[in-house]
C-alpha cells in the first residue's frame, strides 16, 4: 500500500492534468512559442516541466485544438502555437465547465466538516 506522501502525490498530479490543459489552452489565446508559454504560465504561479509541455503541445495539435508555424526570431527556428477555431470553441466549453465545477466543488468544500488534530 502506498504511503500518504506517495498517495498525495499521485492525486496532485491527477488534479494538476486536467488544470494544466485547461491553463495552455487559456494562454494560448495569445501566440506562444515554447519557452514564452511556460514562463507565461510560471509568471501566473503555474509551473510545468518542459518535458510534460512538449507532449502536450503536439497532443492538442494532433487533436486540432492549436495550430502551429515554424518561424525564425532571434536567428533561431522557434515552433510558435496559438489556438485553432476548434480550440476557442472547445476553451469556451471547458470554462464553462471548469467554473461550475470549481463553485460546485468549492461550496462542498466550505460546507465539509473539518478534522482538527489533538
Amino acid at each position: 500500500m502506498p504511503n500518504d506522501t506517495d498517495m498525495f502525490e499521485t492525486l496532485r498530479q491527477e488534479l494538476r492534468r486536467g488544470s494544466l490543459i485547461l491553463a495552455v489552452l487559456g494562454q494560448l489565446k495569445a501566440e506562444h512559442y515554447g519557452y514564452t508559454l511556460r514562463k507565461a504560465l510560471a509568471d501566473a504561479g503555474v509551473e510545468i516541466e518542459e518535458g510534460a509541455l512538449y507532449p502536450m503541445l503536439r497532443r492538442l495539435e494532433s487533436q486540432g485544438l492549436l495550430t502551429s508555424e515554424w518561424r525564425e526570431e532571434d536567428r533561431r527556428n522557434k515552433r510558435f502555437y496559438t489556438l485553432s477555431a476548434e480550440g476557442r470553441t472547445v476553451l469556451d466549453r471547458l470554462v464553462t465547465e471548469w467554473t461550475g465545477l470549481n463553485a460546485s466543488v468549492g461550496a462542498i468544500l466550505r460546507a465539509a466538516p473539518r478534522k482538527t488534530e489533538p
